[in-house]
C-alpha cells in the first residue's frame, strides 16, 4: 500500500540510496543532445529524478538518502536526507555511498523513472534479507539499475569497470565470487538515448517523465 501523497511511507529494515546528479543543462543526459537541447535534456532528467524519488518515498525504509552530485532543488521532496557524492570514478562514488550506510541498503539510480513500488517491493519487504545477502537489478544496456547489500562493503564495488556493456555482469560476478547469495530484480531499460526515452515513457505513461517527453516532443517537432 502506498503512503498518502503528503507524507512518506513508514519505516522498514532497509536504507534506500538514490545516486543522482543535479539536473543542470549541459551536465545531465548529454547523450540526449541531440535531438534534445541541453535545457530539454535537463528537464527530462529532473522528471526522471522526480519519478524515482516518488517511488522511493512510497516504500517503507529505515532512511531515504539522495547521494547527490550538485545541490538540491525544488525537485527534492520531504523525507529525504542529502549526502554529497565523493570525487572519483563511478565505482568509487558507489562504493563511498555504501560505505556511508550501515545495515541492509538498496541503491538505485535516477535513469529508470519507470520504477514503481511494486518493482522495488521484493527488496524492501520485511523478509527481503532472509537467506539473501544481495539484490541485483540488471539494466538492458549491460549495466545495473539496483544493487542491495545486507552488509555494505565498498570493496564489492571498487575496481568494477563501469559504463561498459559488461558492467552488470562484472558486478554480479563480484558478488557471487564473494560468496554472497544474490536475488534478482527485473531488468529495466536506462534512459540514455532518445529511443530509450520513448520506450521508457511508453512503459510508464502516467509518470512525470512521460509527461515531460510529451510536452517537449510536439514543440520541437521530434
Amino acid at each position: 500500500m502506498s503512503a498518502p501523497a503528503d507524507r512518506p511511507a513508514g519505516t522498514g529494515p532497509t536504507t534506500l540510496l538514490v545516486i543522482a546528479k543535479e539536473p543542470v543543462p549541459g551536465r545531465v543526459k548529454t547523450r540526449l543532445t541531440p535531438p534534445f537541447t541541453p535545457d530539454e535534456a535537463a528537464q527530462l532528467a529532473e522528471a526522471a529524478l522526480s519519478d524515482t524519488l516518488r517511488a522511493v518515498r512510497a516504500m517503507p525504509a529505515r532512511r531515504r538518502v539522495v547521494v547527490l552530485d550538485g545541490r538540491p532543488g525544488s525537485w527534492l521532496p520531504d523525507g529525504f536526507e542529502v549526502r554529497p557524492q565523493c570525487a572519483g570514478g563511478l565505482d568509487e562514488r558507489l562504493a563511498a555511498a555504501f560505505a556511508g550506510s550501515a545495515g541492509p541498503t538498496l541503491l538505485i539510480g535516477m535513469d529508470t523513472p519507470q520504477i514503481t513500488p511494486h518493482l522495488l517491493a521484493p527488496a524492501l519487504d520485511a523478509g527481503a534479507w532472509d537467506d539473501c545477502d544481495a539484490w541485483f537489478g540488471a539494466a538492458e544496456d549491460g549495466g545495473f539499475w539496483a544493487l542491495g547489500l545486507a552488509s555494505p562493503d565498498p570493496r564489492l564495488l571498487r575496481g568494477v569497470p563501469m559504463s561498459t556493456g559488461r558492467t552488470g555482469a562484472a558486478q554480479r560476478a563480484r558478488l557471487t565470487a564473494a560468496g554472497l547469495r544474490v536475488r534478482d530484480l527485473p531488468p529495466l531499460r536506462d534512459v540514455d538515448t532518445a529511443d530509450d526515452a520513448e520506450r521508457v515513457a511508453a512503459a510508464a505513461p502516467a509518470g512525470a517523465f512521460a509527461a515531460a517527453l510529451a510536452r517537449l516532443t510536439p514543440v520541437t517537432g521530434r
